[in-house]
C-alpha cells in the first residue's frame, strides 16, 4: 500500500465526471502496477468544484465561456495540489495557460449527438414548434437550420438534470453527448443519433483530456493513456476550434474520422439563427507522414481559416 498517493487526480463532481475519471484512475493505477483495491489510495481523485458547475441559471457565453469548467481545476494544477486533470476534450478551450498540455487522449467514446424525447424518433419528426431544450450554441444553430420552427429553450444542468426536465415535460426533446449517456450506463435512452457528417459534434466530442504539467507529459503512466488515432482526430478538430477562435459564443461543429490510413474531416459553422451555415470538408493521406498529429492539426487550421473567410460577420465572437 502506497504511504502517499503517487498520482492525484482532479476533477469536477458531477456524476460524469466521476465516472470518466474513475476510468482513467483505474489505468493509472494499472501501469503504475497498483492492485484495483488500492487505486484509491494510490491515485485518489480530488473533486473541485468549477464556476461553471455552480452557475446554472445562465448559458456559458453570459458568465466567461467553456474555460469556466477547466479554470480552477488548472489553477489546482499549476500550483501542484493535482498532477493531473480529467476534462471532457469538448470543455477544453483552444488556448491552454502557460505551463500546462494536454498530455494524453485516451480511445474515444462515440462522438455522436444523441437525440432524447417522449413524443418523436428524429428531430425532423417533432412536432411544429416543439420545444427544444439546450445549453449549447451549436446544438441550437444546428437545429435550427433543420427545423427553423423549434422553440430553443436555454437547458443547463448536470445529464440528470436535463434528463428530469424531459421527463416532466419542461421540453418535447432534448441533445447530449452520447458518449456521456454510455459512460452513465444510459445508453438504451437516446431515440436516435445525429448523423457526424451531417451536423459535426462540438470538436473533441467523446473525448477525454488528460492535462498535466509540462514537465509531466512524458512521464510512462501519462504514455500509457495515449491513443494514437484518437489524438490524432482530436488534433484536426481543434486545429479547426483554434483557427475559428470557437468559445461557446461560436456556434462550431468538426468531425474528423480515420479510413484506411487517410484522415476525414468536416467543419462547419452557423449563425445563431441556423439560417447561415458555412462548411469545408477535406482529407489527407496520413499513412506516409512522419507527424501525423501535427498534419492533422495543420488540416483543421486550413480547413477552419477557409470557414472562417467563408463566414465573415455573419457567426458570432
Amino acid at each position: 500500500m502506497p504511504t502517499q498517493p503517487l498520482v492525484r487526480i482532479g476533477a469536477r463532481g458531477s456524476k460524469l465526471s466521476r465516472a470518466q475519471s474513475g476510468q482513467i484512475q483505474r489505468r493509472i493505477a494499472a501501469s503504475l502496477g497498483v492492485p484495483p483495491e488500492e487505486a484509491e489510495t494510490a491515485c485518489p481523485l480530488v473533486i473541485i468544484s468549477t464556476t461553471g458547475d455552480r452557475v446554472q441559471d445562465r448559458r456559458l457565453q453570459e458568465i466567461g465561456g467553456k474555460g469556466l469548467f477547466t479554470k480552477e481545476i488548472e489553477e489546482a494544477l499549476l500550483d501542484g495540489r493535482i498532477d493531473c486533470a480529467v476534462h471532457s476534450m469538448k470543455d477544453m478551450p483552444a488556448l491552454l495557460p502557460a505551463g500546462l498540455c494536454i498530455a494524453a487522449v485516451p480511445e474515444r467514446e462515440d462522438p455522436r449527438d444523441a437525440f432524447l424525447s417522449l413524443t418523436a424518433e428524429r428531430l425532423e419528426d417533432l412536432a411544429q414548434g416543439a420545444r427544444l431544450g439546450t445549453a449549447s450554441l451549436r446544438r441550437q444553430a444546428q437545429s435550427l437550420h433543420r427545423r427553423p420552427d423549434l422553440d430553443v429553450e436555454m437547458l443547463r444542468g448536470n445529464v440528470d438534470t436535463r434528463i428530469a426536465k424531459l421527463e416532466a415535460g419542461e421540453v418535447d426533446a432534448i441533445l447530449l453527448a452520447c458518449s456521456g449517456l454510455k459512460r452513465l450506463g444510459l445508453s438504451h435512452l437516446p431515440k436516435s443519433l445525429i448523423d457526424p457528417v451531417e451536423c459535426p459534434p462540438a470538436p473533441g466530442q467523446g473525448a477525454l483530456a488528460i492535462e498535466t504539467r509540462e514537465g509531466d507529459c512524458e512521464l510512462p503512466w501519462v504514455k500509457a493513456l495515449q491513443h494514437a488515432p484518437t489524438m490524432i482526430t482530436v488534433a484536426a478538430e481543434r486545429g479547426a476550434l483554434t483557427a475559428l477562435e470557437a468559445s461557446c459564443k461560436t456556434a462550431v461543429g468538426a468531425h474528423a474520422w480515420m479510413q484506411n490510413g487517410t484522415l476525414k474531416l468536416v467543419v462547419e459553422a452557423l449563425s445563431s439563427d441556423g439560417r447561415q451555415r458555412f462548411r469545408h470538408a477535406a482529407e489527407t493521406e496520413l499513412s506516409q507522414l512522419a507527424q501525423p498529429e501535427a498534419s492533422a492539426r495543420d488540416l483543421g487550421l486550413s480547413l477552419g481559416y477557409a470557414v472562417k473567410a467563408a463566414a465573415g460577420d455573419a457567426i458570432g465572437h
